[in-house]
């Protein structure tokens, strides 16, 4: 349900143009709701005199635009691309909670399509130790799953497993990691796009990630994981290791020529 305060609108007709829904309509030179939306917010962002509100949103989170602290730098945002890394070797420090929960406010700001917000954000930081025993105990029952399912895997996590089985420091799944994101979704891009943001913020914030196929491969053939996680049925779209990095790279990595294409 969307709210406009008639008394501060000024009819300007900016949320009725704005509105991808067409929920919205001037009458009596006044902006009015007129039929079910999608919530998107677009008539909250654009109202020039802050007429609009969403009760079912907490709007206490919405901020007025500062072009000094909204705005990036392209120069500055491309060098940031180009120069993250997927970590390998965390420190093992725990990130702490005011950064992580600005990490994660990164995902759950990114758009997602007709508004759903369907992605959701586990992060297990304090119970890790426990989950990475269960997911060692249940590998080699899931290891005979994807041996059906997906034998590149099977083999390679068999190594994993017996490497870990030798000697429990080497871990090829966690490296170490202080924190361990589960993404779930409907829509597999959604839940990408929530991930690209939630690295850029990590790296903000001097953490690094790895997005992590094997764990999720695991997740996915585990009940058991999912039932600790809690995740019941959810589509498991993304895996994240997420700390900070064991090592200090001094420059950017060179890519492929090439691969753009503009007609």
């Amino acid at each position: 349900m969307i709210e406009i305060n008639k008394e501060k609108c000024i009819g300007c007709g900016a949320c009725v143009k704005d509105c991808p829904g067409k929920a919205l309509e001037l009458k009596d030179k006044k902006a009015e709701y007129i039929r079910k939306c999608i919530q998107c917010g677009h008539c909250v962002a654009i109202c020039p005199v802050n007429a609009v509100s969403i009760p079912d949103y907490d709007m206490a989170e919405v901020e007025e635009f500062d072009k000094d602290s909204f705005v990036l730098d392209p120069g500055t945002y491309l060098h940031a691309v180009k120069f993250r890394r997927s970590i390998r070797q965390f420190r093992g420090a725990s990130v702490e909670q005011e950064k992580l929960e600005r990490i994660l406010s990164a995902g759950r700001y990114t758009a997602t399509a007709k508004n759903e917000q369907g992605c959701r954000f586990t992060l297990i930081q304090k119970e890790l130790a426990e989950f990475k025993e269960l997911f060692w105990k249940e590998l080699p029952g899931i290891l005979d799953v994807l041996e059906e399912e997906a034998p590149l895997y099977a083999r390679v996590f068999r190594s994993f497993y017996k490497k870990h089985q030798e000697n429990p420091k080497e871990d090829s799944f966690f490296f170490n990691t202080p924190a361990f994101l589960v993404i779930t979704a409907k829509n597999v891009l959604d839940a990408g796009l929530a991930a690209a943001n939630i690295e850029n913020m990590a790296v903000a914030e001097g953490a690094g990630v790895l997005y992590s196929g094997y764990t999720r491969a695991v997740i996915d053939a585990s009940k058991t994981l999912r039932e600790w996680l809690g995740i019941g049925s959810r589509t498991v779209a993304c895996c994240m290791l997420i700390g900070y990095p064991a090592v200090s790279y001094k420059r950017t990595a060179p890519r492929k020529q090439g691969n753009i294409v503009i007609r």
